[in-house]
């Protein structure tokens, strides 16, 4: 049975940042606030839609690949914020990479990457894929009320890809568990959808509304369940854990995480400080910059893990292959943005926040 491997990987993020000093100008909070509560920063607004953040982080990880999009067996796309619902928007990532294939969204909110990366793996596994392109990207900032201090200082837009390939090489995933939790099903909810009362302007709410706390306790739990799983399957100790790549939600939910676990701190690769919680494409933007920092090495064991809306939770254990350097590089980039994050945000921010 072959493996399934990454042997490609590439990241978008949009040029406009909104730090946490911005954010003190149209709410009650501060940079000390926020840091202390979350390791959050800053995060990037975006000037284009999901798709083209999609299409970027696509076209670098097939370059880093070293393949071409009509090489592709099917593309999945993962993310909660698409530019339209009908058609979905893998099908736009396809026609921009020149791909042929079998190509789909998914939506497991911040579990969505991995979720896409075990649809992959089994696909490859089972010889139906030899090559399988998984993407986790967000624009969650367009569905954010700037006038809830909960919401407004966590999420952040981008976008991030992987290519997973088949091998018989002793490397790839080795394992993957998948989970939902429905009794926590409205403690994190947008609920844009067919429930609402379309002749009803103040129906229209698709903001993300959640509980913190209840979503803190729940996420570490699920998390852990499921990491606890893959090491088990594949007769793997925790101490034999090279990197841990979590879902950067909270630094403070990650570093509980690995403390119930018993893994040492610095084997958790964390990133949100510098774009907060962008959902699915948390995990393959952090895949990204653990490489770029020489974080992830050539033949390590990696134990990847997510929660999201849903509850979902997700958790993945792999090796890395013998390659940390892409074979090509791409020209991909996005269009141009003249404008500040804080500009970005101005037309949503003022109706938000005047209206309250």
């Amino acid at each position: 049975m072959p493996n399934a491997m990454i042997t490609g990987w590439g990241k978008c993020v949009p040029p406009a940042v909104l730090t946490n000093d911005d954010l003190a100008t149209f709410i009650e909070t501060s940079d000390e606030w926020i840091r202390t509560r979350t390791g959050i920063k800053q995060r990037h607004i975006s000037h284009v839609n999901t798709s083209e953040l999609a299409t970027v982080a696509a076209k670098r990880a097939l370059a880093a690949a070293g393949i071409d999009g009509s090489e592709l067996d099917m593309i999945i796309l993962a993310t909660a914020t698409p530019d339209t619902l009908v058609p979905n928007i893998a099908a736009t990532v396809q026609a921009n990479v020149g791909a042929s294939c079998a190509a789909f969204d998914i939506n497991a909110a911040c579990s969505g990457f991995l979720y896409g990366s075990g649809l992959a793996t089994a696909q490859i596994e089972s010889g139906q894929c030899k090559k399988v392109l998984v993407i986790g990207a967000e624009r969650l900032t367009f569905m954010i009320d700037w006038s809830r201090r909960e919401t407004a200082v966590l999420f952040g837009d981008g976008a991030g890809a992987a290519v997973f390939e088949a091998t018989e090489e002793d490397c790839g995933v080795k394992a993957y568990a998948l989970n939902n939790d429905p009794e926590g099903r409205e403690i994190l909810k947008a609920s844009f959808g067919t429930g609402m009362d379309r002749f009803d302007p103040k129906s229209l709410d698709f903001y993300i509304q959640f509980d913190g706390q209840e979503i803190f306790k729940r996420a570490i739990n699920g998390m852990k369940k499921l990491s606890a799983q893959v090491l088990e399957r594949c007769g793997v100790e925790k101490e034999d854990v090279d990197i841990v790549i979590p879902h950067q939600a909270n630094e403070r939910i990650i570093d509980t995480l690995v403390a119930k676990m018993r893994i040492p701190k610095e084997k958790a690769f964390v990133n949100i400080a510098n774009y907060g919680n962008t959902s699915a494409a948390t995990v393959p933007i952090a895949i990204c910059d653990a490489i770029e920092q020489g974080r992830l090495k050539p033949n390590q064991t990696i134990l990847s893990c997510a929660f999201g809306a849903g509850l979902t939770s997700a958790a993945m254990l792999l090796k890395w292959g013998d390659r940390v350097t892409p074979i090509s590089e791409s020209d991909a980039e996005l269009p141009p943005c003249d404008q500040t994050g804080l500009e970005l945000a101005k037309k949503a921010v003022d109706h938000f926040c005047k209206n309250k």
